[in-house]
Formats: structure tokens, sequence, C-alpha cells
């Protein structure tokens, strides 16, 4: 055994195996594929192939025949599209922290949640700061309903139909119908707000040549900061000159 070896998981570089097995050659594979592949036989397979089933890397396709799910094309894509928008964005979110010395940051949608990409974050003892990789269910966050503007009436019901909103209590919205009339709301204002656990924060959406959504940043504060009229309002505008300079030059 090597020293680069020692320290693998044996399950763990397995499963990574069997994923990498999938190419735009071998979309679908079976379970006797994983066994030859690895070495082992078909049974030793089976505790590995359904961690992935379970945890939406696999979906089965037939009887012991598997090709990759969502969970590999949605990562992959957020990723991605989080990459290039973190290098545009950056520069910007920072420039704005500095100069409202209020906390930033960067979000993409994925699935039904707000994933948080990148953040500038303010010194200052009452600042609000999210980790890196945080999600948070979209409904529930200014960011998060700025993001759903981008879908449209077919895919908001699709992805929302089964879906129960009054598990998070007010001010969060609790209906679809109370959801879509708050969304409408902000999208005609242009900005939307949210109040919870003594913060406030602002967002607005980041837009790519085409005018779509790709993206929200925010400006998040301490109430004690931000239910002065005077400093929400120049966060405000302050945002949405942040906003509008990040779309100018957002990849597609």
């Amino acid at each position: 055994m090597t020293k680069t070896t020692e320290y693998q998981v044996p399950a763990l570089v397995r499963g990574l195996h069997i994923i990498e097995l999938f190419d735009a050659n071998h979309r679908v594979l079976s379970t006797q594929d994983f066994a030859d592949q690895l070495g082992v036989s078909a049974s030793s397979t089976y505790r590995i192939v359904q961690t992935l089933l379970d945890r939406g890397y696999l979906k089965k396709v037939a009887r012991n025949a598997y090709e990759l799910d969502s969970q590999i094309v949605s990562r992959g894509f957020a990723y991605l599209a989080g990459k290039d928008l973190i290098d545009v964005a950056a520069p910007h979110l920072n420039q704005l922290r500095d100069e409202t010395s209020i906390s930033c940051h960067l979000a993409i949608r994925d699935g039904l949640d707000t994933l948080y990409i990148y953040r500038a974050q303010a010194s200052q003892r009452l600042s609000v700061n999210i980790p890196l990789g945080t999600r948070l269910p979209c409904h529930i966050s200014a960011m998060g309903r700025v993001l759903l503007q981008q879908l449209s009436d077919i895919e908001f019901s699709a992805i929302y139909q089964t879906q129960q909103l009054d598990m998070h209590p007010h001010p969060h919205p609790q209906t679809i119908a109370e959801l879509k009339r708050l969304l409408k709301n902000e999208w005609q204002q242009g900005y939307s707000s949210n109040r919870s656990d003594n913060a406030t924060a602002i967002a607005a959406p980041i837009h790519n040549y085409m005018g779509k959504v790709v993206a929200a940043i925010n400006i998040s504060g301490a109430d004690q900061v931000m239910n002065d009229p005077e400093k929400f309002e120049e966060a405000k505008n302050q945002l949405l000159k942040t906003a509008k300079a990040i779309s100018e030059v957002a990849p597609a």
C-alpha cells in the first residue's frame, strides 16, 4: 500500500469509480458493468449502488440498469456557473461592502434552494455573514425569491405543486398563492427584502445579456442599522446600482 492510498476509503473510491464510468458513449450501465470494471462480484456493489441511488447520483432505468441522476448535473452546472459569476461579481460586491460597511452575498438557484457561493464580509460586530455553501429554501429569503423570477408559470407550478410552504412560519409566505403575489410585487418594484433573526436583507437580480435572471446579490445587515429608513433606502439604491453593473458583464 502506497502512502497516497493508505488513507483512502475503499467504498468511497468504488462509488466515485462507478460515477466516472458514465460518459457520452456509456449513458446506461448495469450492475454487471460496475462489477466488471471494479473487479468484484455484482453483489458486492449493491450497497454502493443503493447509496448512490438514495443520494440522487444514480437513477434506475430498468432492472439492474442505471444512468446518472440530477444531482450530478445540477451540482456540476451550479459549480461551473458559480465560478464565472464569482470572478465577475466579487470586485463589485467587495466595493459595495466597503462603501456601506454592510455584508453582501452572491447566490444561485439549485432546485428549490438558494445556494450561497460568495460573500463580501463586513467586519462590524453587528454584521450578517452567511457561510459559503449555505442552502436556504428559495421562498424564505430575499435572494431566493429574486431567483424564482427566472421561472415561467409552467416551471413554477411544476416544482412547487407538491411543496408545503407553511413549515416555515410568518412572515414567510404560507401558500403558493401568497408566494406568487409576493413574487409579482417584488418583481414590479425591482428588488426583494426579507426580515428574520434581527436582520434585514435586500436582494436584486443579476441578468445576463438576454435578460434572464442568472443569480442574485444581497446586502444584509442587522436591524439596528437597516431599520433606519434613510439607511435602508441608501443601501437599496447602492445594491441596485451594483446589480446593474454586474449584469452588464455577467456570463450567460
